[in-house]
């Protein structure tokens, strides 16, 4: 029997229509569709947003408050939350595309649900609850604006989810991306510790690319006016999933805190109560070990301790969106019992990370926000459950402190723990980490001042105060590089006379560098250049030999400066090759020739903060105590700031007064709300360097209160 042709072409555009409902529509109904907390437990929250849109919470008990956390911050950026759940969810893909389908396949690899599964429980009671709550908060935002909601079956969620999305993105903090990623892709290990490298999208954490930020305590003795100080300087993107969202929380069981959370957080991870306060800075302790398995012939088993053990393999289905469609990509995922297992040419290779199958660290920022005094604080980061970052640490009493805090694995002496270790040998399967009273700390230097600029811990109070690095084992893998932030930090803060407000506020908006590592490198290496082949690029090489050392928009070579730098710093960072001098003279310079018709351009036409229609000049550069590191180029050739000075806050304890504080924003409380008067408001402040005032004290917030709103679950 012959089909007619007409036919025979209905049919294939049957199947094919058939093909594309089924790509529309697989993924949302492959995905398991969440459940919401068990608890029917009644909200309700008071949120009062400032002058400048923060919101500031209140509410009856600790978990009614973290309910309103939610409901805040959706109001403000529900866009960016549902990127950060569809990845606590491993559904990221169907959102971003091949970008989302790496961070899903990372969710997987980690195992970050097994995690939540096998934690969530087993935290403390109130903990859990603080997580349900934000997590019912989330739900109701999305039940109440269904036409915001970007992916199917996301929602509901739990407290359970929101624990997977900490399990997923912590270890990206301390650069597994830069370990997974040669895995992956065959390449060799680089031995030497280091930050991560974005292997991974920048959504994961861009406080790995290029990782940044800045910290500063003073004691009152130092301070010229009994005053004691603590500036919190992150640099994060200013946009996205590890972007700063400021606000000030207040119940009646205890908690009042002010500072900034990220994307998914039900709590601040940075900034003060009443009596005491801390800043982040991302350190880059050899958190991170590599096992190389040996299999059995069928790659089924591997040897450990001379028994065979079944490798556990499973099978996962990533969701990649392409154009309207969501394909199905299978992916086998391997675990053994060092931890999640890679399968490249070279082998099978297991991964094993500080923090590894631990979400206690959940609990710990809750505990530190309540925290009273030093000794307390001290005894929430001793409990060693937030694998990374360091602490600067200043309170009402005077204290100031510096905390290398870093889950660092208890490792035995012997064994070469930056290479690739032998798999078969079960002792070298660390089981925690090493003990509070291991790692480099330093409370009240004599000096009267400490900070920290992504630099080693040995260089933090100055000379005569410093830590001595003969102290510390070598096998804990603690950084002994330091960064430009840091030398001009040391610089400043070490010369003669108070630390006083104003000299601080200099310190901070500092936009020089020193004549040192990288960046005389970079000066020297150009200088050396025979360009008399080029008369151009000799006048680009003359212009740079005048540079000032400095990003703050005066100086004629400052732009072209700002494009050479970076590339140098990246790669002095990351520890990679040296970028070949020549031709990043010619890339900076052909940059500028092209856009702006001359070599000597103001770096305030080529450095913009941008945000809708608000377009407005930058000073600072890639490793400047004033950051402006990372840049998007837009089709005008201008370079749009997207990462570096993010959240900045100066807080103060006064003899016999409350503590006060200012903080500043890039742009504003709602960063993807364009119609909101808080998408902009803050941008010229920033750009002056200006700071605005934080309300933390209640009557404050209602002298100033922009608006007030009752949210509830009662009716639900």
């Amino acid at each position: 029997m012959r089909i007619p042709l007409r036919w025979a072409g209905l049919s294939v555009i049957a199947i094919l229509i058939a093909i594309s409902i089924g790509l529309l529509v697989w993924e949302p109904i492959a995905a398991e569709r969440g459940t919401p907390p068990e608890s029917d437990r009644v909200y309700q929250a008071e949120i009062i947003r400032s002058e400048y849109g923060v919101p500031h919470i209140y509410g009856e008990t600790d978990a009614d408050v973290s309910y309103g956390v939610a409901i805040a911050h959706a109001q403000d950026d529900f866009d960016t939350l549902q990127d950060v759940l569809a990845m606590a969810r491993g559904r990221y893909g169907a959102i971003a595309g091949q970008d989302g389908a790496a961070v899903d396949y990372a969710y997987h690899l980690l195992d970050a649900r097994g995690t939540a599964q096998r934690q969530f429980t087993s935290l403390p009671e109130d903990t859990q609850a603080l997580f349900n709550a934000y997590a019912s908060g989330l739900n109701q935002f999305a039940d109440e604006n269904p036409g915001e909601v970007k992916l199917r079956n996301l929602f509901p969620v739990n407290g359970e989810d929101v624990a997977a999305g900490f399990a997923l993105r912590q270890p990206f903090f301390f650069g597994l991306d830069k370990v997974i990623g040669p895995l992956v892709s065959g390449e060799e290990r680089n031995p030497e510790p280091g930050p991560p490298l974005a292997a991974l999208p920048v959504h994961m954490g861009e406080a790995g690319n290029f990782a940044g930020s800045n910290a500063f305590a003073i004691a009152p003795e130092k301070s010229g006016d009994g005053v004691t100080r603590l500036v919190s300087n992150s640099h994060q993107p200013l946009r996205g999933g590890v972007a700063w969202y400021e606000m000030t929380v207040q119940s009646e069981e205890g908690w009042h805190f002010t500072g900034a959370n990220f994307p998914g957080s039900p709590y601040p991870f940075l900034g003060h109560n009443e009596h005491l306060g801390w800043t982040n800075t991302v350190n880059r302790p050899d958190m991170i070990d590599v096992y190389q398995l040996v299999m059995d012939d069928a790659g089924e088993k591997y040897r450990l301790d001379g028994e065979w053990l079944p490798l556990e393999t499973r099978t996962v289905w990533l969701g990649v969106k392409f154009g309207p469609f969501t394909l199905p990509v299978p992916q086998t995922v391997y675990r053994s019992a060092h931890g999640p297992v890679i399968k490249n040419d070279e082998g099978y290779f297991a991964v094993r990370y500080g923090g590894i199958d631990n979400l206690d660290n959940l609990d710990a920022y809750y505990r530190l926000n309540k925290a009273s005094d030093l000794d307390e604080f001290r005894s929430i980061l001793a409990r060693m459950d937030i694998p990374s970052t360091n602490f600067i640490y200043a309170d009402e009493a005077g204290n100031i402190g510096y905390f290398y805090n870093a889950a660092i694995p208890d490792r035995m002496e012997g064994p070469d723990w930056r290479g690739v270790l032998p798999g078969d040998r079960g002792d070298l399967i660390w089981g925690g980490p090493v003990d509070f009273g291991e790692i480099p700390q330093l409370v009240n230097p004599e000096s009267g001042w400490l900070f920290n600029a992504n630099n080693t811990p040995f260089s933090a109070a100055g000379e005569g105060s410093d830590l001595d690095p003969a102290d510390f084992s070598p096998v804990l893998g603690i950084e002994i590089r330091s960064t430009n932030r840091a030398r001009r930090a040391a610089q400043l803060l070490s010369e003669p006379g108070p630390i006083d407000r104003a000299r601080l506020e200099a310190i901070k908006y500092d936009t020089g560098y020193n004549r040192e590592g990288y960046v005389a490198m970079m000066l020297d290496g150009v200088a050396a250049l025979d360009l008399s082949d080029d008369p151009g690029l000799a006048r680009a090489q003359a212009l740079l030999g005048q540079w000032d050392l400095s990003a703050d928009n005066v100086g004629d070579a400052d732009a072209l400066a700002l494009l050479m730098i970076r590339p140098f710093m990246g790669a002095d960072y990351n520890n990679g090759d040296i970028p070949d001098f020549r031709e990043e003279l010619e890339r900076s310079a052909n940059h500028l020739m092209e856009h702006f018709g001359r070599l000597d351009v103001p770096m305030s036409d080529l450095l913009r903060l941008r945000q809708g229609e608000v377009d407005l000049p930058l000073d600072g550069g890639s490793d400047t105590l004033r950051a402006s590191t990372l840049w998007d180029i837009d089709d005008d050739g201008r370079l749009s700031l997207r990462h570096g000075d993010s959240f900045i806050q100066f807080v103060e304890w006064e003899a016999g007064e409350r503590v006060r504080s200012q903080s500043i924003q890039p742009f504003g409380a709602a960063t993807t709300r364009p119609d909101s008067p808080h998408y902009t408001d803050q941008m010229q402040l920033y750009v002056d360097h200006e700071l605005k005032p934080v309300r933390f004290w209640r009557e404050d917030v209602l002298e100033n209160a922009a608006s007030r709103q009752v949210v509830s679950n009662r009716q639900r």
